[in-house]
């Protein structure tokens, strides 16, 4: 069994966002050689998330939303976190809700996909640079 390890570079301008990281990901498996085995994409922080959905921008207005409404940013003072010196507890518990990471089949040196799937990198506290894991191990 091979294993291969890439980083992927994360630095959006905006508080919040989501980006298709889908392009990344496919390159990483290309460069792996891999055929046939398992490929996981992680975000490396506490306040970003990996999740597979639609690449539709309705779709994504409507996370924003959805989660604005479960857990949001103002006021502040509402999270004990904050009390640090924080203000990004709203960030750790929308990470929450979207997930870490994802993990998906490799077939025959493709990422085993649903009709309309692509993986993305949700930023819930951004403006600094952060770090997405693909690991991919198979045959």
């Amino acid at each position: 069994m091979k294993s291969h390890r890439e980083e992927i570079m994360m630095e959006l301008p905006t508080r919040r966002g989501f980006v298709n990281i889908t392009p990344q990901v496919e390159s990483a498996l290309a460069r792996s050689g891999i055929r046939e085995g398992l490929c996981l994409v992680n975000a490396l922080h506490i306040t970003a998330s990996v999740f597979i959905n639609d690449d539709e921008g309705g779709l994504h207005h409507d996370y924003e939303k959805w989660l604005e409404k479960l857990a949001p940013h103002a006021p502040t003072e509402q999270y004990r976190h904050n009390l640090t010196g924080e203000d990004n507890a709203d960030a750790h518990l929308k990470r929450q809700v979207m997930g870490r990471e994802v993990v998906i089949a490799v077939t025959d040196g493709r990422l085993d996909f649903g009709r309309w799937e692509q993986v993305f990198y949700g930023e819930f506290d951004g403006r600094r640079r952060k770090r997405v894991l693909v690991k991919i191990i198979g045959e």
